[in-house]
Parts: structure tokens; sequence; C-alpha cells
């Protein structure tokens, strides 16, 4: 049932040459040249003489453009902008940030501010535009079969109930915009896993795009140190540098080094993250993100599990010096107040509830901790099916107010979260989803031969690991680019599976 197709241009036929009738060329120049001026003057003209929205429109046409000559690379080009793009500005960087506009419903734009269905975003619209290009192709008669997606049962099952709950909340009451900000970025990951398996088919598409990301997360390094140097490496007790999301994926790409060098794969991207491993290693830690220390502490132990055994012991003899220079350095700097000791006061702040330990820290663990209560006592409600998506969690402790819209729907803690809105059936849904994929990947792992496909295998694991993790303490569930990065990695099963099961080994990269 399942095959390959080519991602070749929709339209196949050749263009007649337009050069045999004298100034034919130069007519239909000058008419493409007047029609787009004339559309860019009309956008200026409805947007109040916003620039941005011309270039926008420029953009697009050039996205539509490269997604019908190869949809492929129109994913490509997708994939990037999410991941170099911030979705919101990290604090105090509000004039220096990229592509914020790409996240945001058309509804921010003052001419269509009144539109009802101006709540998509450039986003969607790219999306969408893939998908179109997609069943074009399809219907054109190109070799465009469903590629199967990896353990679909349980996929399907949570995302089913992702509907039932948001009809549940929208019909007891719930308010439809909330609703769709709580659920829209889980169901960009849904897509994802479906779509990415059937763009992704050759060993050519996935190497591009762990480029695409290799160089996407690199500019977010690159953002990130200028920040730093910026700042003279002193925070005053600021706290971003990065968006929360960037230092996750940093995570992904620390692994993806390490698979690689362990795998013995032929490939420079292995050189090249290496290159770049301090400085990006420097970003990570001064971003200040908690969650993802741990996180890169549990993707070492996922790991070093999913070693052989022969594997694992050689791997535990490398790693025990460097844990016992970490616990050295923590005994030495955990009183420090100096700039070194940074990491070790940020292990201290998450181990300690207390004002005097805590630091700056206390009063955002302190939030946490009342809205963890406040969400225990909203289960309460409805334990078996949840109270549905659109709908506010009570406050028994009013919590202080956040600069945060949406923050009596969605909590920090977007674990428990999912179990308020989707009850205990919906949460069982959530871990039957990934459980299943997770022991799905490591069985295939523990048969692939080749070691590309293998280390990027591992990866996907990981990545679930770290999204989890980081998803306990901070908005993780909701943000796009998160839940569009999971949704990649985890779909790209099916093709490292096909090359997986070969001991073809890749020509390195160029």
């Amino acid at each position: 049932m399942y095959s390959r197709y080519q991602n070749n241009a929709i339209l196949d036929a050749e263009n007649p040459p337009l050069n045999g009738e004298g100034g034919r060329d130069s007519r239909l120049t000058m008419m493409f040249v007047i029609g787009a001026s004339v559309i860019i003057a009309l956008v200026l003209i409805a947007s109040d003489g916003s620039f941005f929205n011309s270039f926008a429109l420029i953009g697009i046409t050039i996205m539509v453009v490269i997604s019908m000559v190869r949809i492929d690379w129109g994913f490509f080009l997708f994939v990037g902008m999410v991941v170099a793009f911030d979705q919101f500005p990290p604090r105090g960087y509000e004039s220096s940030i990229i592509g914020v506009e790409y996240f945001q419903n058309l509804k921010s734009l003052n001419f269509l501010s009144s539109v009802d269905f101006a709540v998509v975003n450039p986003l969607d619209i790219q999306l969408g535009l893939l998908f179109i290009v997609w069943f074009i192709l399809i219907a054109l008669g190109k070799r465009v079969v469903l590629r199967h997606v990896s353990v679909w049962p349980s996929a399907l099952l949570f995302f089913l109930w992702l509907i039932a709950s948001f009809m549940y909340g929208m019909a007891t009451g719930g308010d439809f915009l909330p609703a769709l900000w709580e659920l829209r970025a889980l169901f960009y990951m849904g897509v994802m896993y479906f779509f990415v398996p059937q763009i992704i088919q050759k060993r050519e598409q996935l190497n591009i795009l762990v480029w695409i990301l290799i160089g996407a997360i690199f500019f977010k390094m690159f953002q990130g140190m200028v920040r730093i140097l910026h700042l003279s490496f002193q925070f005053d007790g600021r706290t971003d540098v990065t968006n929360h999301e960037d230092p996750l994926f940093m995570v992904s790409l620390y692994f993806t080094m390490f698979g690689l060098y362990i795998n013995k794969a032929q490939t420079l991207q292995k050189k090249v993250i290496l290159w770049a491993l301090l400085p990006t290693f420097a970003v990570f830690i001064l971003a200040q993100r908690r969650a993802t220390y741990v996180a890169l502490g549990v993707g070492l132990v996922v790991y070093i599990a999913l070693l052989a055994s022969n594997e694992r012991t050689k791997m535990l003899k490398i790693i025990a010096p460097f844990l016992v220079l970490m616990f050295i350095y923590l005994a030495a700097f955990w009183e420090s107040d100096s700039m070194l000791a940074l990491p070790a006061q940020l292990v201290k702040s998450s181990l300690s509830n207390d004002k005097e330990t805590a630091g700056e820290r206390y009063y955002s663990n302190l939030y946490r901790e009342l809205e963890n209560y406040n969400l225990s006592q909203t289960i309460k409600r409805s334990p078996l099916i949840g109270i549905g998506f659109g709908k506010k969690y009570d406050q028994p402790i009013i919590l202080p107010m956040i600069p945060f819209s949406l923050r009596d729907y969605i909590p920090h803690n977007e674990i428990y979260w999912l179990m308020v809105k989707m009850g205990a059936v919906g949460f069982f849904c959530f871990w039957l989803f990934l459980d299943s994929y997770i022991f799905y990947a490591a069985h295939l792992y523990s048969k692939m031969k080749d070691p590309y496909a293998k280390s990027i295998c591992a990866v996907t694991i990981i990545a679930i690991f770290g999204q989890v993790i980081v998803s306990f303490v901070d908005l993780q569930l909701t943000y796009y680019r998160n839940m569009i990065f999971l949704g990649l990695m985890m779909g790209l099963l099916p093709v490292i599976q096909s090359l997986g099961e070969s001991s073809h080994e890749e020509t390195p990269a160029a």
C-alpha cells in the first residue's frame, strides 16, 4: 500500500519558448513587474504603508514558487523558518527579535482585525500551502501514496481524544479562542507526525533536513552570543538570552553529534557540530533554563540505556570522570556568587524551596507550586474526562497577576494541565502514544545497521524525554516551535527505519 513518490514540479509540461516572437520576453517581464508593483501598492495602501506586509507578500510568493517546484524544498524552508524565528520575544529583547510576525494571527494587522477567519497565521498558510501542493501532486497522478506512520493506532487515539476534549469544552461553556491557543501547537505536532513521512523518504532528504536544523540552531546560538556580549556577561537578574525552546533544540544537537561519533557515521555534520560545541554550550548554560539541564542529563542516561551492554560499559568508564568533576564543581561553587557559579546556583535554586536558598527563583518556584495545587483541585471536578479545552482551571488559591493573558487557562505545568483538560482517559492516551513510540523506536535502534539512521533514531527518542521534562515546569506543550520540532523528529522514524534496515553507510557530506 505504501511506496515512495517523486517530489517533482506540479506541472511537468514544458513551457513553450518565449523568445521566438520579437519582444515577447520584454512584454511579459514588463507585465509581471507592473502587476507585482500594483499588488504591492495595494497592500501598502490597505495596511497604512506597512513595508512589512509588502515584504511578507513577496516572501509568500517566493514560498509558493519554491513549494510548487519542489515540495521537499518548500518543506525545508518551512522547518528552517520555524526553528530560526522567535515565536515570543525573550524578556528585555523586544527590539531585537526576528520572525515573531510569522507566528502571529493575521488579526493582529489593523486592516484584518475585524475579519473572523484571520485567526490563521503565516505559519498556518505556509503549512496549508504544502498540503495543497501535496494534494495536487496526488490529483495529477504523481506517484504519491501514503507512507506508513509509526505506532499510528495510539497516535490516532490521542489526537481523537484531543478533538473530543475540545468539543466537550465548547459544549460546556468553553471559549473558542483560548481553546485554539491551547490546542494549536499539539495539532501542529500531529500534522508534522503524519506529514513528515510523506515528504522525507530518501537519505538525501534526511541529510539536507539535518543540515537545515544544524544551521537554524547555530543561528539561535549566534543570536544568543550577540546578546551575551552586549550585556558584557552582566545579566543583573535577567534570565533570558534566548527563547525557552532554543536550549532544548541544542540538547538534540548535542546528542546528534554524540550519536554520530558513537556509531562512527561518516558525515561532515559531526565535525561541524563539534567545531561549534563550545559557543553553543556557553549559550546553553547562560540561557539559564534549569529544566534543560535536567533534559541533558536524562538524555545521557537514555542514550546509555540504548547502547548494547559492551558499549554501555565503555561509555560509563568515559563518563565517570566527568561526573566526578561535576560533583566537585557543585561542591566548590554551591555557596558562590561568581559568574562561574551560575550553573551551580541554578541547580541549587531548583532543589530549594526557601527564599534564602532559592534567591531570585523563589517566587517563580512558589508560583508554580500554587498552580499545581490549583490543578490538583480542579481535576476533582471531572477526573475521568477532564473539564475540556477553552475553560479556566479553578483557583482556590488566587494567583498573582502575571503578564500572560492566558494564565487562567494554561499553567506552567502542562503535563498536569493535560490531565485537567483531558481527564484520566486523555492522560492515558497521551502516555500510550509517547510510550508506544519510545519502545518501538528503541526496538528499531537495537536492530539498525546504518550508523547515520541509528544516530538520528536515538535523538528522536531523547527529544521526547526532553520535551516531557521541560513541560513539567514551563509552557512547552503550547509553544508552536516545540511541538513542530517534536512532531518532525518523531515523524522521521519511517525513513530512519527504511535506511536502518541496510548496512549502507552514507558518503561524507560535502
